[in-house]
């Protein structure tokens, strides 16, 4: 079973859901807003931890961020696979013992981030280009966990990507975006953006980001997939 853990149910698994299915995966879809409940971790075989726009800091508005700290936690001693995407990743840099704060600069739209010379080796990112065009929605940033490894920077937020142990990531950016959920996050989150502009340069940048996407979730999904046929074998 790979776990989803949506935040809010505004931020979904976008075209994650799509590859996905493609692949026949089987996923639990847990509603931090809800108030659904994390499951036992023991069949869980990889975690996907979704955005958010509260910060990792307002455990007292958003009690549920403690829990999840401590199921992410947890899992990182497990050694079980985790992609932690945007607050996900917040909340992977803050329980591998990391700062999370407010980046000098929010980013919102379409950026260009760049892949460190460590990241050819790096499974996550297994046959993309060196750049890649993302999207972002974030105000905070996180410095970097100690013994983990930087795998990519922009000029506007250094931190975009790190590995925290063998096989959990943080993404900055969000790979999962499809035009529903840019124009819904507009709508509810900042309805003075210039829509039009952003959905304009989805649809410029759409199959590079399609293409990236699909690797990066495909990649994660043969990670998970390599671990467990290790620990059968172990």
């Amino acid at each position: 079973m790979i776990l989803v853990i949506k935040q809010v149910n505004l931020e979904g698994l976008g075209v994650f859901s799509f590859f996905l299915r493609e692949k026949n995966i089987k996923l639990n879809i847990v509603s931090m807003e809800n108030k659904q409940v994390l499951p036992s971790l023991e069949k869980c075989k990889g975690i996907i931890a979704l955005g958010g726009p509260m910060n990792v800091y307002q455990e007292k508005k958003y009690p549920f961020l403690k829990e999840e700290e401590n199921y992410l936690k947890q899992a990182l001693q497990r050694q079980i696979p985790i992609l932690g995407i945007c607050l996900g990743a917040q909340l992977l840099a803050k329980v591998s013992g990391a700062k999370v704060t407010k980046a000098k600069k929010e980013e919102i739209g379409w950026y260009e981030v760049n892949l460190e010379e460590k990241a050819k080796r790096d499974p996550l990112f297994a046959g993309l280009d060196k750049e890649l065009i993302v999207f972002q929605w974030h105000q905070d940033t996180f410095d970097l966990p100690k013994r983990s490894v930087l795998l990519a920077t922009s000029k506007g937020c250094k931190n975009q990507v790190f590995r925290v142990g063998k096989n959990s990531w943080g993404l900055q950016f969000h790979p999962e975006m499809n035009k529903k959920q840019i124009i819904n996050w507009i709508k509810n989150y900042d309805s003075n953006l210039d829509k039009d502009k952003i959905v304009d340069q989805y649809f410029r940048y759409q199959d590079k980001y399609f293409d990236q996407s699909k690797k990066i979730c495909g990649n994660f999904m043969e990670l998970i997939k390599s671990r467990n046929q290790q620990k059968i074998k172990s």
